[in-house]
């Protein structure tokens, strides 16, 4: 919007602060979700309506969707649904008086809410190429008044810029969901040929998580452990299976063999721009080493383990303790309590320990939603 006017008034000043309140917010926002919270923020402030809600387009192209309908939980309706699905296929705003007075409203979604709809704005957004990527709707005009040509301008002004925040994030949040994937996949491999399954990987990282999470850790640094913590085994690829699998004791030459993988993995993850697998080569190297120096590869002791590292630690072993390998068989809760007891600031860092027995039922579900 221009500012050229030299006699814009209070109104028009008032609806520009709100509007350059969100710029700043809305350009920093990553994560899907928040965004789609602080747009319909956005909207039901500068056109005062009571809710105000984003809805997208389903990927798969049948639905409608929102999380953020002031006042109700996830929505989903199909894609040609109420006024919301006429917008999105006629490309066209709307400006509702008395929603029950015209055919097109799904009478449905106030049925699911328990809400009365009367006024409706709706505006189709669209992304980079011109493809209408969802509909912002306002409902309900404050005082029981009804939208105006100038809210619709706003709203307008409004899913115009929003639609680029929205684009990008949906594109960080596919980038997210690959790279989760990719993680994944990079960790089981190097379990399949253990012979282990893929879910001791996804066992250790839920588990790292929740540990990371209870010792007071941001919420983005959890995710990040969750994530990089599935590759903290990766080195095992190069590990000959006659000593990956074998079922006795280990020879001294054999164990030491078997002991590098943790630097192969670390020098496999290392040397990427990508700071979730950094993250991966610094758990690999270090989730061996103990609190008392006599760990490995690097025998590293108290504060210099990296507490990525730590955590990885204590539920990798928590997870081997309790079930079957090739060489032993689960341990009893007891036993599994005692050795922790018994190595709580010698193995493991003691304060992680404290955790992990408090908070013991939540880690044995864990282990039990993902059985071998």
């Amino acid at each position: 919007m221009s500012l050229e006017k030299t006699n814009v008034n209070r109104s028009d000043a008032e609806l520009l602060g709100i509007l350059f309140s969100y710029v700043p917010k809305i350009a920093e926002a990553k994560q899907l979700d928040f965004l789609l919270v602080l747009i319909a923020d956005l909207g039901r402030e500068l056109v005062l309506a009571e809710r105000c809600s984003l809805w997208l387009v389903s990927s798969d192209g049948k639905e409608l969707w929102t999380k953020v309908a002031h006042g109700t939980s996830e929505i989903r309706i199909p894609v040609t649904g109420g006024f919301v699905g006429y917008s999105l296929a006629y490309d066209e705003p709307l400006l509702i008086e008395d929603a029950y007075e015209d055919e097109r409203f799904d009478r449905s979604v106030d049925l699911k809410s328990g809400y009365r709809t009367r006024s409706v704005l709706t505006v189709p957004f669209k992304d980079s190429v011109g493809k209408v990527m969802g509909v912002f709707q306002a409902i309900n005009k404050k005082n029981n008044g009804c939208f105006t040509e100038e809210d619709l301008k706003f709203l307008q002004l409004t899913a115009v810029y929003s639609a680029k925040s929205l684009e990008s994030a949906m594109l960080f949040q596919e980038l997210e969901r690959n790279q989760e994937e990719i993680t994944l996949i990079l960790g089981a491999a190097a379990e399949c040929r253990s012979h282990e399954t893929g879910n001791h990987v996804k066992r250790v990282a839920k588990m790292s998580y929740t540990l990371a999470k209870y010792a007071g850790l941001p919420e983005v640094l959890c995710q990040k452990i969750r994530l990089a913590s599935t590759m903290h085994d990766l080195g095992k690829i190069g590990i000959p299976d006659e000593i990956l699998n074998k079922q006795g004791k280990f020879t001294p030459e054999e164990y030491n063999i078997m002991k590098s993988h943790s630097k192969m993995g670390h020098d496999m993850l290392v040397k990427s721009n990508c700071e979730l697998l950094r993250l991966a080569a610094e758990i690999a190297i270090s989730h061996h080493e103990r609190i008392d120096g006599k760990g490995y590869p690097l025998g590293l002791s108290g504060d210099d383990i990296p507490l990525s590292g730590k955590i990885c630690a204590v539920v990798d072993v928590f997870d081997a303790l309790i079930n079957t390998r090739c060489y032993k068989q689960p341990w009893s809760r007891e036993r599994v309590v005692a050795l922790y007891q018994e190595e709580r600031g010698r193995q493991f860092e003691a304060s992680l320990v404290d955790i992990l027995l408090e908070h013991l039922d939540e880690f044995y579900a864990i282990n039990d939603s993902m059985p071998d």
